[in-house]
């Protein structure tokens, strides 16, 4: 049986983490007929498909996906090996995460506390929607995916939901809109409220509290982006339907306050990770530290 070539895997392991052949093959400094026949090579020899194109995007295939668990292992161990031998520091390591991008800024930050200051540590950090960091999740893109609703396991699905953080909901504005703290009713009555567009799971609970109240509010904003909800909140446009984790900074120097907190209301959030051969170990730091916390 030949050997394994291990320039072809080298040129895959480029070509999966880039995701596209132009830039792999800048990258590798090779044209791109050069690469594409080097990986004609590399599933000839394996016997396998590894990329099939989807919307013009080329994508893992299952064989892929399990290629290159073994081309990172293969290649860490290699580094590792000459680190060792030359005696000197081993290189950073790296995680790659997607967050959902109407996501808190403060959670972030707390969820990534615990490597934030290791001088080993190289933080890729993405936003996007649910859906296209899940495809990146799929294809290996991500190491894990934060979002504000868990993701259903079936028996095809190698998805797994961490629930890292539960975070209350509150009614929040200037001192000016506060005032004295009027009972919940009279907030949601008197003034104007920004909420989060109707697909969110904060959306739905406000949604549920007013129709219990029987209230119907004068609803001034509906946005998908917790940021921008701060700064509406900040210029006094309304109430702000939110975590106030969003605006801790703007609590604690009292550019805003907290008007009332809304009973039966919270944002909950998940580390979603996927099954794999190797899985990258910085992965379970962060879900150590956000269970400590």
């Amino acid at each position: 049986m030949a050997a394994l070539n291990y320039h072809h895997l080298r040129y895959f392991w480029t070509v999966a983490r880039e995701g596209n052949l132009t830039q792999a093959a800048q990258h590798l400094n090779v044209s791109q007929s050069a690469l594409s026949i080097q990986i004609k090579n590399l599933e000839g020899r394996l016997g396998h498909k590894l990329f099939e194109r989807r919307n013009r995007q080329l994508r893992l295939t299952e064989a892929g996906r399990i290629t290159l668990d073994y081309a990172n292992s293969i290649f860490a161990t290699g580094d590792e090996l000459i680190h060792t031998l030359k005696g000197v520091e081993r290189p950073r390591q790296t995680i790659r995460i997607g967050a959902l991008a109407t996501l808190s800024r403060n959670f972030l930050i707390g969820f990534l506390r615990p490597i934030l200051k290791r001088t080993d540590v190289n933080v890729i950090l993405r936003s996007g929607t649910t859906a296209e960091l899940l495809r990146d999740l799929d294809t290996l893109g991500h190491d894990v995916v934060l979002l504000n609703q868990p993701r259903v396991r079936d028996a095809a699905s190698t998805v797994i939901s961490h629930r890292i953080s539960e975070q209350r909901v509150s009614l929040v504005g200037t001192p000016a809109r506060v005032g004295k703290r009027p009972k919940l009713a009279e907030l949601l009555t008197q003034h104007p409220i920004i909420l989060p567009t109707a697909d969110s799971g904060i959306r739905m609970g406000f949604d549920a509290l007013v129709d219990r109240m029987g209230i119907t509010p004068h609803i001034v904003a509906e946005v998908d982006d917790m940021a921008m909800m701060r700064l509406l909140a900040r210029e006094g446009t309304g109430l702000a339907v939110l975590p106030p984790i969003v605006v801790k900074d703007e609590l604690t120097n009292g550019v805003l306050r907290e008007a009332s907190r809304l009973p039966g209301i919270a944002e909950t959030f998940y580390a979603v990770t996927r099954e794999r051969n190797f899985p990258n170990p910085l992965v379970k730091v962060l879900l150590h530290g956000s269970v400590r916390n």
